[in-house]
């Protein structure tokens, strides 16, 4: 950073003016007692403007305000040439301020200014830009399918579409708007280029995806044509090494302003993405990381934030890196102005200004308006060092801080070069402790404040060209607590569904709360037709209410109320589970065509929390535009697990396409998308049948006489006698042969032709069918249904003793809340007879039966089982209160307050302590009755994971990290105290 000054001296005399008016930048004006005239002043200047181009407004408004005596009149310029107003039907002047009519961007595009003047003199605005904003539509044509085996990693272009300006923000869609993609360690959308990155592709992947692209500066948004992502089955997934793909590129940024930087990769195992800098350690409590790595936040860029940072992404195949430089530059900023001032004729006047940035600004005069040139009687010094000094930012007077909470106090005197600073509470000189920490910035921490650090703090800072203190008094308040956390909870689309929240705080505080979903704060008046907000409140408690109306799909997900004084916040949270009809199935396609039948295959969409009971399968007629109809299919009625099914009784070389529909318990949702266009195979031009007992029949302009009928031959595979079967209705669609003595799933040989009142045709091709078998006559008995925790349950039965069993199914839903049509299933393989029942709801009465099923259906249910599943684990999490190391520096002693557990929760029995290194999914496990633990110092950063356990499973975790011997930071899940 450098400062320029510049320092002009003039002689004043007559010629020039006995009151000279001269401005550095947009500086106020004013000469002696305002009463007898002054200056134009700006109270209001434009700013830079960018105008949709579809902009219904059809005018753009520039705004420019004065005060000045007399008052001011006012020009303006495009690209420093004079508007001429009057001349032009689409300017006119409203005030100071410029009205452009019926903007037209070859015309008003440009950079302007507002000169305002009076008979004191001319001020010049700042420049301000107009600029024509816009985002054309994606293009039409069909985006491409993309294939990609399981297990490696896909890209999706989005390709946005020409725009203006460059901030664009993005999401995609899968299947149908507004299902947006929820983005996770896996799954990562480049706010850069707006491409959807997955890191290992997964069946559950399947589906349609469209780019959505925003453009929040015209307040447009379009989305792009579905791009199809089929992933391809493995038998076995490979693994691949970490492949970074996206990558930020050199940046440059301004000082104090915020940088994002992107890193994100493909492979499998997931990579996992680490971020430092090579030149320095990452700015402390100025950075975030956050998208499991793939985002790098900075915040209030220094200087000293410039430099080089590296990503590195790795799994158990290999690592990759990339490394971006930032570049810090700053605007120009005025460290000293010019001041207004009278001089005698004849006398001589020295004006000066200091600014400071990077790269060195250059500071020019302007007089009335005009550019002033610096002569022979100009000087220009530079001004690089200064004492400290305390007069543009001050340490704050009066300071607050809540009771086991932390507290920051800034020291940032104004100095050059960077002064040393120290601290002081009243006469006590400070140093770094457990709890006090005094940063590189100068700011002053202190953690877990007690009324005993009430008093008066000094800031002290010193360089060699001085030395400046300034000062505040802290009082500490009580904190504030959450008494009453929000519930989860489980509605359907259309319900209505409340949370509440309760706290104690300090009486002498303003509190106010505030309700967020998913970390976006709700607007209660924008979306007042959903969410509703009851605050209620009394000397030292309050509480808030919820209402949440009419849920649909989008309302759920994790629900946040933040309670908030001047002083500390905390937050507690919940979530709110919405059910609703399911969405459009996905990637259907057709096989196996035949004369009459195909085979429709699908992936199954999002059940939206309900199970899906059934799919539908509609066909239509493409040259004959029929309506949609609903198909027979094989089986008759087709499961909520299926993904293919066969479409019967078509019409032989016929066009058609195909789409299906999912239903459970809530509803039936939107169709998929048609499958591509298909058509079935020709029939023979003779009367004839198909190649199937079950056929399309032949169509009566067909008969080619009277008397029309069908021959049936079918004989067991490997036996030479054919038995034949005379049909004699020419609309017959099937033939049932039923033989007690024929076991299940023999194979069968099958022929048939056509005869009319003339004679008989030829057979057709045989086909090769397999008698049905029957579904299992059996019960399975259960022989233990116990809890295992709040939300988890085990059952085991006694196998069925039939040879067609392929398997079991387990049900299991809340008595007398649910319906057994929307009961949770369970499938099993045939060589288990135990299985692990998840997603229960804590402190419930479950049913739960199993049955055998194989290719033809379920068998009878076993005898209900009643269990009660435990009362939900502890939602807070321990309050770590120290960590200590000993005197050796072998072990560190973590502690932590008793977790009190809310009546609906079940009785703390202990703790499970979870110690780590940082970046490690797994570590070494303690259980522990007390309220601390020592554990081993080890080289390296390492994460210490406290939780409560009861009999309904573990509570909320609170974490510390170890780095070194001496930091040690504090960070609470689900309730976040600051």
């Amino acid at each position: 950073m450098s400062h320029s000054s510049c320092c002009v001296l003039l002689s004043v005399s007559l010629a020039l003016c006995c009151r000279l008016w001269s401005v550095c930048a947009d500086f106020p004006a004013v000469f002696g007692d305002e009463s007898s005239g002054f200056g134009p002043v700006f109270e209001e200047q434009p700013v830079d403007t960018i105008y949709p181009e579809e902009s219904p407004e059809n005018k753009i408004m520039m705004s420019c305000r004065t005060r000045a005596n007399p008052p001011a009149t006012y020009r303006w310029r495009l690209n420093n040439t004079e508007i001429v107003i009057g001349n032009d039907d689409h300017y006119s002047l409203m005030g100071g301020n410029l009205v452009i009519s019926v903007p037209d961007k070859s015309k008003h595009a440009g950079n302007y200014s507002c000169l305002a003047s009076n008979e004191f003199g001319t001020l010049v605005s700042q420049k301000a830009s107009v600029q024509f904003g816009y985002l054309d539509m994606f293009s039409t044509d069909e985006r491409e399918a993309v294939y990609v085996k399981e297990g490696q990693g896909a890209v999706l272009l989005c390709d946005p579409p020409p725009h203006f300006p460059a901030d664009l923000f993005f999401r995609w869609i899968l299947n149908e708007f507004p299902e947006f993609i929820s983005l996770d360690k896996r799954r990562f959308v480049s706010q850069t280029t707006g491409n959807l990155y997955i890191s290992t592709v997964r069946a559950s992947d399947s589906g349609n995806y469209s780019c959505f692209v925003s453009s929040p500066s015209i307040a447009k948004s379009v989305f792009s044509k579905f791009i199809p992502l089929v992933p391809i089955a493995e038998r076995s997934l490979r693994k691949y090494p970490a492949d970074i793909k996206v990558k930020s590129p050199d940046t440059y940024t301004l000082l104090g302003q915020n940088v994002t930087l992107e890193c994100f990769a493909l492979g499998n195992p997931i990579p996992q993405i680490r971020w430092r800098k090579l030149d320095g350690d990452l700015p402390v409590h100025r950075h975030n990381i956050s998208m499991a790595g793939s985002l790098l936040h900075l915040y209030d860029i220094q200087y000293e934030d410039e430099g080089l940072y590296e990503c590195e992404a790795d799994n158990s195949k290999g690592k990759d890196r990339h490394r971006v430089h930032l570049y810090v530059e700053g605007a120009p900023e005025w460290v000293e102005k010019i001041s207004s001032s009278e001089r005698d004729i004849g006398g001589d006047y020295i004006m000066s200004c200091l600014a400071s940035g990077k790269p060195k600004p250059h500071v020019h005069f302007l007089k009335n308006g005009r550019m002033v040139p610096l002569t022979s009687s100009t000087e220009c010094v530079v001004f690089l060092a200064s004492a400290p000094s305390f007069e543009w930012n001050p340490v704050k007077p009066k300071l607050l801080g809540a009771k086991n909470g932390r507290v920051v106090i800034d020291c940032k005197p104004r100095a050059a070069p960077r002064p040393s600073i120290s601290w002081s509470k009243g006469t006590e000189l400070l140093h770094n402790s457990s709890r006090i920490f005094i940063w590189p910035d100068g700011s002053l921490e202190l953690l877990n404040i007690t009324k005993s650090d009430e008093g008066k703090y000094i800031c002290f800072a010193e360089n060699d060209r001085g030395r400046a203190n300034s000062s505040g008094s802290l009082s500490v308040t009580d904190a504030t607590k959450i008494t009453l956390a929000p519930s989860n909870a489980d509605v359907s689309v259309g319900k209505s569904a409340r949370m509440e929240c309760a706290t104690s705080h300090d009486p002498t505080l303003d509190l106010t709360f505030i309700w967020s979903l998913d970390t976006h704060v709700i607007d209660f008046d924008q979306d007042r037709e959903h969410y509703e907000h009851k605050m209620d409140g009394q000397t030292g408690t309050s509480s808030s209410e919820l209402l949440i109306s009419n849920t649909q799909l989008r309302h759920a997900g994790r629900y946040s109320c933040t309670a908030q004084t001047p002083v500390d916040n905390v937050t507690a949270s919940a979530e709110l589970v919405v059910r609703g009809p399911p969405g459009p199935p996905g990637g259907v396609r057709v096989e196996e065509v035949t004369t009459n039948r195909v085979r429709v295959i699908w992936s199954h969409g999002t059940d939206n929390l309900s199970p899906i009971s059934k799919y539908t399968i509609q066909y239509r007629d493409v040259r004959e535009q029929q309506e949609w109809r609903e198909a027979s299919t094989s089986p008759v009625n087709v499961e909520g697990n299926a993904e293919m099914a066969s479409v019967i009784n078509l019409t032989p070389w016929t066009e058609y396409e195909f789409r299906v529909i999912a239903t459970n318990t809530l509803g039936t949702g939107p169709p998929s998308d048609p499958s591509p266009k298909i058509t079935t195979r020709e029939a023979s031009d003779h009367p004839g049948g198909g190649n199937h007992p079950q056929h399309t029949p032949v169509q009566p302009q067909y008969y080619y006489g009277s008397n029309f009928g069908y021959i049936i031959a079918f004989k067991p595979h490997n036996d030479p006698e054919w038995m034949t079967v005379t049909v004699t209705d020419p609309q017959a669609q099937k033939y049932v042969h039923k033989d007690s003595k024929i076991p299940p799933s023999t194979r069968f040989e099958v022929k048939m032709k056509a005869f009319n009142s003339q004679g008989e045709g030829p057979f057709s091709v045989s086909a090769f069918i397999y008698s049905a078998q029957d579904v299992p006559a059996e019960a399975p008995t259960v022989i233990e249904a116990r809890t295992l925790s709040a939300t988890e349950a085990v059952v085991s039965w006694v196998p069925v003793q039939l040879q067609t069993v392929e398997g079991y199914q387990v049900r299991y839903w809340r008595e007398s809340v649910e319906n057994e049509a929307s009961a949770q299933r369970a499938l099993v393989s045939s060589r288990e007879n135990h299985t692990r029942l998840d997603n229960m709801k804590p402190n419930s009465h479950y049913l739960i039966e199993v049955r055998a099923y194989n290719g033809a259906g379920y068998g009878p249910a076993s005898q209900r089982h009643k269990i009660y599943t435990k009362k939900a684990p502890p939602s807070r999490p321990p309050k770590i209160i120290g960590t200590k190391m000993n005197y050796s520096g072998t072990t560190i002693n973590i502690a932590w307050e008793q977790v009190e557990p809310l009546a609906n929760e079940s009785t703390v029995e202990g703790y499970k302590v979870l110690y780590r290194q940082e970046g490690q999914p797994s570590g070494m496990l303690y259980t522990t009755v007390k309220q601390s633990i020592d554990l081993p110092m080890k080289k390296g950063d390492y994460l210490v994971e406290v939780r409560a356990h009861s009999e309904g499973g573990d509570g909320a975790v609170a974490q510390v990290r170890i780095a070194g011997k001496t930091t040690f930071t504090l960070v609470h899940k689900d309730i976040t105290v600051h």
